[in-house]
């Protein structure tokens, strides 16, 4: 478990502890979240597959839509199999390097999908606020730059935070009171002085909840201020029914980040941070795809001809 390295020593390997306190719920909670995962993987999978049968669908909304199904499944895939696996299995081992690359995906994923909700934030700004410039102003080009930067800030981000984490010296205890890599837990491992990793993580967390937080905030303040000099009765609710799906993915994301970001650090806090993971990981994902296409005529549409084009398929 731990390799001496001149005058430091090193562990190679971390034991996770997961929920193993509780051991009368391992067979519930595997078949919950096994459960979860699946409808969260056909879920999204769904809202990718449709968005491509469906021409309809071929706007810049969907498209961001798409590529927020693509980072839900990434980044529940993360944790997920790990979780599952550490509930059925007594090995509870994660190498060391398979811990900071699990922290840099997760990392990665949960950041572009950050600013994924402010680009869709800013996609529902044109589409109200300028419904007849709207196809001009989010053209295939702006929609595709966006998109990349994303995932090219919340890849370097990852980075920046996974290297700070990767010079601090970890020589025991090697055991993590959680089910997967997260960065409290990391920390709260390391022998050395965490301050320089702490401060990069703090400024990085810091400007892309208030950036993220102020490009959503402005578009809907905007989006509010063109709903009420709306006319006509249906034009509003066209507007509320266009945004409320959003809201309603913003409001979860952001308020479990602000749950896991403000628990005390103390012992007795470990478990609201297992609970507060497992909804951000793997309830959210799962969320999603119901949140946008429950509501959505469109997709529901598709779906429901989908269904039934195969249900003929077998009938003949």
């Amino acid at each position: 478990m731990v390799l001496d390295m001149g005058n430091q020593s090193s562990v190679t390997m971390f034991i996770l502890l997961g929920f193993s306190e509780y051991p009368h719920l391992r067979a519930p909670l595997f078949l919950l979240f096994f459960i979860t995962y699946m409808v969260t993987l056909i879920g999204n999978l769904g809202i990718i597959v449709v968005r491509r049968i469906n021409p309809k669908l071929h706007t810049p909304m969907y498209f961001f839509l798409s590529h927020l199904s693509l980072l839900d499944i990434c980044y529940s895939s993360v944790f997920t199999p790990k979780l599952l696996e550490i509930l059925i299995v007594e090995d509870r081992t994660i190498s060391f390097k398979g811990c900071m690359t699990q922290f840099f995906f997760i990392c990665a994923f949960v950041i572009t999908e950050m600013f994924m909700l402010a680009v869709m934030a800013y996609d529902r700004f044109v589409a109200v606020c300028n419904p007849l410039l709207y196809t001009v102003a989010m053209s295939p080009k702006l929609c595709a730059l966006l998109v990349a930067g994303t995932y090219m800030w919340g890849v370097f981000c990852s980075l920046t935070i996974t290297y700070s984490l990767l010079q601090l010296s970890y020589c025991g205890p090697n055991i993590i009171n959680h089910f997967g890599c997260e960065y409290s837990a990391i920390l709260s491992l390391s022998c050395s002085d965490p301050t320089f990793s702490q401060v990069i993580c703090l400024i990085i967390s810091i400007f892309n909840e208030t950036c993220s937080l102020l490009i959503i905030l402005a578009s809907y303040v905007f989006i509010v201020v063109t709903i009420i000099k709306m006319p006509s009765k249906g034009g509003f609710q066209k507007a509320l029914s266009t945004c409320s799906s959003h809201l309603t993915a913003i409001s979860i994301f952001h308020g479990i980040i602000l749950l896991l970001y403000c628990v005390p650090n103390s012992k007795n806090s470990w478990l609201v941070v297992k609970v507060a993971t497992v909804l951000f990981t793997v309830m959210i994902p799962m969320l999603n795809p119901l949140i946008y296409s429950l509501r959505n005529k469109d997709v529901k549409g598709t779906v429901s001809r989908l269904m039934t084009l195969k249900l003929h398929s077998h009938a003949t």
